[in-house]
């Protein structure tokens, strides 16, 4: 991509209501915009970037067995009634009605409607178990949308479904969906904490969030360095609530403890991190509400069990930059960059020209995303939108390397410069 036709304007200064790390560089850098309070569009860049997360998910779901479906972000007022969650769910839906007069909603998640889908399909033992998930838009009423894409109203979710014959199965189910989450997370440069969370109007006997430790994360959580156990602060809290107890009086061993860890007694510590993903086993709750059956190997009728595994892929997006950052700008990991490598034009000579199109041409063909800065620009321009926009590899092509036969190329996350040969540029990036 030839940066002079690039469909983006870098600007020197973030948003006024911008208060994360990740808001201010994204905004900046041109790779979302703000139509709206927690209502944004992803700009060429910043969808890049989006699409390549979408791909991660995508593949790690389909490694699990999973099949992919596309469900109505519009749903009947009738289907949320049967879980008792049309005027219950927090936050509350976005709610209208048709010309008809019939009440709809946006869909915040697809809990009911996946339910609808399955119980009109599975009748036996023999149809379970199965994964259904799709990577589609959700709206939240948020009372407060800040951080960019971190409190959003409107988002793209991925959202897995499981439906299992016996609780055995969708145990085992779980846990694969962790090492998966796991997986997703490493791929985009992240090392999650795993903690006991709270379902909330989702529901859920066992339910986990993967953290990312950041300072700007608004969640707190207790983490034992020592056994790895880790738990969300509101859940701690309300386990203390149920007990009857206050933090400071808690401290018997068989509960958590304000300072110790439950599982061996030792010294937890307290994190801020980003919430990027939650999961829940569901077991029966919607299909006990819905009426959602199937007749075992005994020829008994049960109950089918479910369970929930959701991403926000923007709110993914965004907890990357909060991690990997610096003063001057963003650093994308590898695999969900925008492009690969940023080439850099200095001068204008025509010798330079040549040898800088001819390096765009090959690297396409060797298979290279190349965003190719050909901007009649200053050289402190380019580099200031290049450290800004965070791509992996920086080559810049000038009079004075072209002269040594060479490019100068520059990792992001790293200080280091060094010449290379051009005739060995991929060979060295690739």
């Amino acid at each position: 991509m030839r940066q002079s036709e690039l469909f983006a304007k870098t600007k020197k200064e973030p948003p006024k209501d911008a208060t994360t790390i990740s808001h201010k560089l994204l905004a900046r850098a041109d790779f979302i915009d703000q139509l709206a309070s927690g209502i944004y569009s992803f700009l060429p860049l910043g969808w890049r970037v989006h699409r390549k997360i979408e791909n991660i998910i995508r593949e790690e779901m389909n490694a699990l067995g999973g099949q992919e479906v596309f469900l109505p972000v519009l749903q009947p007022k009738s289907v949320w009634q049967e879980t008792g969650r049309w005027d219950t769910i927090d936050p509350p839906l976005f709610k209208l009605k048709d010309r008809h007069g019939k009440e709809l909603a946006l869909g915040s998640t697809h809990e009911e409607v996946i339910t609808a889908l399955v119980r009109a399909r599975v009748s036996s033992y023999q149809d379970l178990p199965f994964a259904l998930y799709q990577i589609q838009d959700k709206f939240r009423n948020e009372l407060r949308s800040q951080g960019g894409l971190l409190r959003v109203r409107e988002f793209i979710m991925k959202d897995l479904y499981s439906f299992h014959a016996t609780s055995e199965d969708l145990a085992r189910f779980y846990t694969r969906v962790i090492g998966a989450y796991k997986k997703i997370y490493t791929r985009c440069g992240l090392d999650p904490v795993v903690v006991e969370a709270s379902g909330g109007t989702i529901g859920g006997s066992i339910t986990n969030e993967f953290m990312i430790i950041a300072e700007s994360g608004e969640d707190k959580i207790l983490l034992c360095k020592s056994c790895g156990w880790a738990a969300n602060v509101e859940m701690v809290d309300a386990k203390r609530n149920d007990a009857s107890r206050t933090l400071s009086e808690r401290s018997e061993s068989k509960g958590i403890s304000k300072n110790k860890c439950p599982g061996g007694g030792k010294d937890v510590e307290r994190a801020s991190t980003i919430e990027a993903g939650h999961i829940f086993s569901l077991e029966t709750k919607y299909s006990h509400a819905m009426n959602a059956w199937f007749t075992d190997h005994d020829g008994k009728r049960r109950l089918i069990l479910m369970g929930c595994y959701g991403i926000g892929l923007g709110r993914l997006m965004s907890s990357v930059i909060e991690v990997h950052h610096d003063a001057q700008g963003m650093m994308w990991p590898g695999e969900i960059a925008p492009f690969a490598v940023h080439l850099l034009l200095i001068g204008d000579d025509r010798k330079t020209k040549d040898v800088a199109e001819k390096l765009y041409r090959d690297g396409q063909k060797a298979g290279c995303e190349i965003l190719y800065d050909d901007r009649p620009e200053s050289a402190g321009v380019k580099f200031a939108d290049a450290d800004l926009t965070g791509i992996p590899w920086r080559v810049v092509v000038s009079e004075r390397t072209v002269a040594k036969g060479s490019v100068e190329v520059k990792k992001r996350s790293e200080k280091k410069i060094k010449l290379v040969k051009i005739k060995h540029l991929f060979k060295e990036l690739i």
